[in-house]
């Protein structure tokens, strides 16, 4: 009888201390393939660390992860990451077609990735996934005259050129406007229906029932679970220190979204 594939990921007890200050404390969970995480928390709940502690960026100070059943440098090539924008740097000479060509380097895995030139076939699969994105016609152009909802296209795109299996964004939402939230998320739903797994650092409340999975994270792990069970008031005001619940959050994004509706419309009007 065969044995069932290894999941994704599966993270033991990760633990994250600052200068003897702890931000992340004990974090475990398991991720099925396929499936969709959110990750949610207020500022400072340790999400970027959880990411980077896996990625093996920061060291933890106690805990592991596996990833597909092995440790992270095994199957590297397996995984892609697409950090916030503030960690990117933007003055890089680099074109919008060479970021995503950076895909198959890392697809390669190692120092024979880095080491081999773009072939006719890695071209072709950087030009599939800029159209698949909308972004082909930008291929040329500094990755920086970009704005910040093209930029987050250019990431997934390199994600679809590496082939990876699992995807790891941290808040591909922040800073853009309604409709590219949309946009970016019905792409990144188009890879879940692919087969692959995704987990998103996410500050967006009100689209946590689209997601497999919903963590709610404030340095420790609040609830982990389907998001119509864990997405609940209590755990809410868990998570926020009770300043937020569904609902006033919910009624929170309603606000400011009217308020970019009638900025928009009186900038149309000048």
């Amino acid at each position: 009888m065969s044995q069932p594939a290894p999941h994704p990921i599966q993270a033991h007890d990760l633990t994250v201390a600052y200068d003897a200050r702890p931000v992340l404390r004990s974090a475990s969970f398991t991720l099925e393939r396929g499936h969709m995480l959110s990750v949610v928390g207020p500022n400072g709940a340790g999400k970027s660390t959880l990411l980077k502690a896996m990625l093996g960026l920061i060291d933890p100070d106690y805990g592991s992860v596996t990833f597909f059943g092995e440790p992270i440098d095994a199957v590297r090539h397996r995984i892609a990451y697409v950090p916030q924008t503030e960690a990117v740097d933007w003055d890089f000479p680099i074109t919008v077609s060479e970021v995503v060509l950076m895909g198959r380097i890392t697809s390669q895995g190692g120092l024979r990735g880095w080491l081999r030139r773009p072939g006719a076939d890695d071209r072709r699969r950087a030009a599939v996934a800029l159209d698949r994105v909308g972004m082909t016609r930008f291929a040329n152009r500094h990755i920086r005259q970009l704005s910040g909802g093209q930029q987050r296209r250019v990431f997934l795109a390199r994600a679809l050129c590496q082939g990876a299996d699992l995807l790891m964004l941290d808040e591909p939402f922040a800073g853009v406007d309604a409709k590219t939230e949309a946009t970016l998320f019905a792409l990144i739903d188009q890879m879940s229906d692919e087969g692959k797994t995704v987990l998103i650092v996410n500050h967006d409340l009100q689209i946590l029932d689209k997601f497999d999975r919903v963590m709610m994270l404030n340095q420790r792990v609040i609830a982990y679970g389907p998001p119509a069970e864990v997405v609940t008031d209590d755990n809410l005001r868990a998570t926020y220190g009770g300043r937020l619940s569904l609902l006033d959050e919910a009624d929170e994004k309603l606000r400011e979204r009217k308020t970019e509706r009638d900025h928009l419309a009186r900038t149309a009007q000048r």
